[in-house]
């Protein structure tokens, strides 16, 4: 069981964000792939990932991102650092900026009464090339495993959120923490949610932010460390089938991933529309510099053109880059 000492004052103090964190995603779903949890509605993801995975050649990668992200108890809070910006690339930066003390303390918690395997000891110790190693493996790991499941994900928080915002704007925050009754449970100043260990935090005023998320099974997470700002992360609880039920990435999307880049591809994909770069960044949870990088790299293959409109620039497909997405060689040549 989970408690939280959560008195009336702080109620005012509480957050609901309006969209998934991409490292609690990260992490979640590689959790996901070590244990059977939510079967009907993952089972198909998990194998889809698994081959994916494994057609980037990424199993050995991700066996490794297992070791210090493992289905357990606990598991290190460097992974899913609050950042203001919310782009995979922002909380990135974060990961790899962690102090050396840090990740020695976290991963040594980890391995507090068995041998620390040697890759994972390199990290502990802050060795630069081990945290380069951390940032392109977790970069990796989620455009394969979690990237292309955006427009799933985005459904269900779109489905989500209009509920919560409701709750909250009928009855106040109350009205906001009874939406989550299946969830959670507040009585005599605690709020109360399932939980595989006893863990008791107090916020101290300090605010606790709700960040709902698609990979998050079976009961809310929080994070270890009582001192790191008090996050609770709440689960979206997809439906079986959900996989089918959005378009998976095609066939031919995945060749072109693997000719471009997964990220490149995603972006080709999401342009049948104009989009400034911010739009790109913000549908593909990209930072903006990013997002541009890949802009750049496209326009100037000839897939996507740029023209300016006021103060934005907007991006678009071109007809070769609508051949090239659609596997039609004769228009592409």
């Amino acid at each position: 069981m989970l408690r939280i000492e959560f008195g009336t004052e702080d109620l005012n103090r509480l957050r609901l964000a309006e969209s998934v964190h991409p490292l609690w995603e990260t992490a979640l779903s590689l959790q996901l792939l070590q244990n059977r949890h939510g079967a009907l509605a993952f089972d198909p993801w998990r194998h889809k990932a698994r081959a994916d995975l494994d057609d980037e050649g990424l199993t050995g990668t991700t066996a490794a991102l297992m070791r210090i992200c493992p289905h357990a108890e606990y598991f290190p809070d460097f992974l899913t650092p609050r950042t203001g910006d919310t782009s995979l690339e922002a909380g990135l930066d974060a990961v790899l900026s962690t102090p050396r003390e840090r990740l020695g303390q976290e991963l040594g918690q980890l391995y507090p009464d068995r041998c620390m395997p040697a890759s994972v000891r390199r990290l502990a110790e802050g060795d630069l090339a081990a945290l380069h190693w951390l940032g392109e493996a977790l970069r990796r790991f989620h455009s394969v495993a979690v990237a292309p499941y955006q427009d799933a994900i985005r459904a269900e928080v779109a489905a989500d959120l209009p509920h919560r915002s409701q709750a909250a704007l009928t009855s106040g925050a109350e009205g906001l923490l009874a939406s989550y009754q299946s969830e959670l449970i507040r009585r005599d100043g605690t709020l109360e949610c399932a939980y595989p260990i006893e863990w008791e935090l107090t916020l101290d005023g300090r605010p606790l932010h709700l960040i709902p998320s698609f990979f998050c099974t079976r009961w809310p997470v929080t994070l270890a460390d009582p001192g790191l700002p008090p996050v609770l992360v709440l689960p979206l609880a997809p439906a079986p089938g959900w996989l089918d039920r959005t378009r998976p990435p095609s066939g031919t999307l995945d060749s072109l991933g693997r000719l471009l880049g997964h990220t490149r591809a995603q972006v080709l994909d999401v342009l049948d529309r104009p989009m400034s770069t911010g739009g790109i960044a913000a549908e593909l949870f990209l930072a903006p510099a990013s997002a541009s990088r890949h802009a750049a790299v496209l326009r100037e293959a000839g897939l996507i053109s740029s023209h300016r409109r006021r103060h934005q620039v907007l991006h678009r497909r071109t007809s070769l880059g609508e051949a090239l997405l659609n596997g039609d060689p004769g228009t592409a040549t």
